[in-house]
C-alpha cells in the first residue's frame, strides 16, 4: 500500500489535536472565531491567500477574489481570505459556484459571507466570522494575493496547510507540517488510550494528569 499523503494524514486528525501539536511545538496557528457558516464538512488543503481592503476610488474594478479563482489549477486549494470588514460581505453564492467548478476545497474568511444558502446548496464549505446581506461591491476590493496574510492574529503564507472543522480553523506552516503531523498522530493515539482508560473505570484525575500529556513528548 502507498504511504498516505500529507493531506491524507492531516485529514485523519481534527483541529483539537492539531492545535495541541502546535502548542507542544510552540507554534502559532490555532485561531478563534473562524467557524463553519453552515453545517459544512471538514476542510483540509493548501492555502491560496487573498488580502482584501476598503475601496478608495470610484472606478469600476474586477470583483474581489475572482482572479484567484480563475487562476486555480490544482485540486488541493483552500481560499484563505483576510481583511474582511465588519458588517460587509466578502463572499457569496456566485463566487462559491465558481470555486466549486474549479474544485476548490473551501473558503476561510476573516470576515463575513452573504448568500450562505447558495454555498450550502452546492455543498461548498465556508468558514468565517459570520453572515450578512450587505454586498462588498463598491465597498471592499482585493489588494493582493499569494502573499502572507493575517487571519485572526495568525500569519498564513501561500501553500501553508489548513484544517477546519466544527471546532474552528487551524493553519500549519508548510515548513513544519511533517513535524506537526508526527506529533499530532502521537497525541491522537495517546488520547484514544486515555478515553479507553476512563471508559474502563480508571480515575479521570489520574488519566488527565499533566504527566500523562507530557509523556507524549517521550513517544
Amino acid at each position: 500500500m502507498p504511504s498516505p499523503s500529507l493531506l491524507d494524514r492531516l485529514a485523519s486528525l481534527d483541529t483539537n489535536t492539531v492545535s495541541d501539536a502546535l502548542d507542544f511545538l510552540g507554534l502559532p496557528g490555532a485561531t478563534y472565531g473562524l467557524r463553519p457558516l453552515w453545517d459544512c464538512p471538514k476542510v483540509v488543503g493548501r492555502a491560496s491567500t487573498i488580502q482584501l481592503g476598503p475601496k478608495t476610488g470610484s472606478q469600476p474594478t474586477v470583483h474581489l477574489i475572482s482572479p484567484v479563482i480563475d487562476a486555480v489549477a490544482a485540486d488541493d486549494r483552500v481560499l484563505v481570505i483576510a481583511g474582511g470588514a465588519d458588517g460587509i460581505s466578502c463572499w457569496g453564492d456566485i463566487l462559491a459556484n465558481a470555486a466549486h467548478v474549479k474544485r476548490v476545497r473551501g473558503s476561510v474568511i476573516d470576515g463575513l459571507s452573504r448568500d450562505i444558502e447558495g454555498s450550502e446548496s452546492i455543498g461548498y464549505p465556508v468558514y468565517g466570522r459570520g453572515v450578512t446581506m450587505i454586498s462588498a461591491r463598491n465597498r471592499v476590493v482585493q489588494l493582493d494575493s499569494g502573499k502572507p496574510v493575517q487571519m485572526a492574529g495568525v500569519t498564513v503564507r501561500e501553500d501553508d496547510y489548513v484544517i477546519a472543522d466544527r471546532c474552528g480553523t487551524v493553519f500549519v506552516p508548510a515548513a513544519r507540517i511533517e513535524e506537526v503531523l508526527d506529533l499530532g498522530e502521537r497525541i491522537a493515539r495517546r488520547q484514544d488510550g486515555m478515553v479507553a482508560a476512563v471508559r474502563a473505570g480508571r480515575s479521570v484525575a489520574e488519566v488527565m494528569h499533566d504527566k500523562e500529556f507530557e509523556a507524549i513528548r517521550a513517544r
